[in-house]
């Protein structure tokens, strides 16, 4: 078992690296000089109690912790965990906006260049799939992948329907094209059903 200075220097070291701060900016918050803070951290001499809890109100931890050698996983609060699905959702609207964003600026582009186009208006039908592969991508990232199943769904459908509205004014119709889609869907179904068994 390691002595008490080495559990409160290594404790104290890593707890002021985690926090991103130097020695002399935690002596600083401290009113101690940063030499002190590097005996603190090389375990040459240990701060007296009331600096011990000045440390630990600083960091957000008890008393207990800066002298124990190994630390239980905090449990995350509600409150953090809120707020990072909030976060990954927010991240997930700002790049499925971005692909619309691309979508806009292909239109604009085309519609400059190529003014007499009639066709630049697919650059929104095919910004439908491409949001449904970053949702699904962003899905399996953060969020329950049991999810992308209905994803993969949309996707599937979405691509269909791309093609099918891309060679119509064209004058091919091919409707038939989403009969294609009924077996893929009962196979992304059944393909749930395994995945789900298994969890």
């Amino acid at each position: 078992m390691k002595d008490i200075k080495e559990i409160i220097a290594a404790n104290i070291s890593e707890l002021r690296r985690q926090s991103e701060l130097t020695q002399f900016e935690l002596a600083e918050k401290l009113n101690y000089s940063d030499k002190s803070v590097s005996k603190w951290e090389r375990g040459d001499s240990i701060p007296d109690i009331t600096v011990l809890k000045e440390i630990a109100d600083l960091f957000g931890v008890t008393l207990d912790y800066l002298v124990q050698e190994t630390h239980e996983k905090p449990q995350e609060t509600k409150q953090t965990v809120g707020r990072r699905v909030y976060n990954h959702s927010f991240i997930t609207g700002i790049s499925i906006l971005l692909v619309w964003l691309l979508a806009t600026f292909a239109f604009v582009v085309v519609d400059i260049t190529i003014g007499g186009t009639k066709m630049h208006w697919l650059s929104f039908v095919y910004a439908i799939p491409a949001s449904m592969i970053v949702w699904l991508v962003m899905n399996s990232v953060w969020f329950d992948r049991r999810r992308n199943f209905i994803i993969i769904s949309l996707l599937m459908w979405s691509c269909l329907a791309a093609l099918f509205i891309s060679l119509l004014p064209l004058g091919v119709n091919i409707w038939k094209i989403f009969i294609l889609g009924a077996p893929a869907q009962i196979i992304i179904l059944l393909w749930s059903r395994i995945k789900s068994k298994k969890q």
